[in-house]
């Protein structure tokens, strides 16, 4: 069984949600670097992409007008968002201090 967006994002763990498209080259330049975080950080973080071409209700419900659009979730709660490209250690801070 598929879970809800909803339902992940209630998670106590932070989920790191990365809204996406598959034609948009800052997002290709942020697969790795998210890929870096999840190898540093482990359990201590969950990673979820969403593509907003696929999911277009999803991304407007969440207000995602450019990609890519990172939104961090802690209990159900939106702790951070920006858009666009970051660095990993600036990525690995913000789910620290979540």
């Amino acid at each position: 069984m598929k879970s809800s967006f909803f339902d992940i994002i209630q998670s106590e763990t932070p989920v790191l949600v990365d809204f996406y498209a598959t034609w948009c080259g800052p997002c290709k330049t942020l697969e790795p670097i998210l890929e870096q975080v999840k190898d540093e950080l482990g359990d201590q973080v969950k990673i979820v992409k969403i593509d907003v071409d696929k999911n277009q209700p999803l991304a407007a419900q969440y207000n995602v007008r450019g990609v890519p659009t990172m939104i961090l979730y802690k209990a159900g709660k939106q702790v951070w968002r920006q858009s666009g490209v970051l660095e990993k250690s600036a990525i690995v801070e913000v789910v620290k201090t979540a």
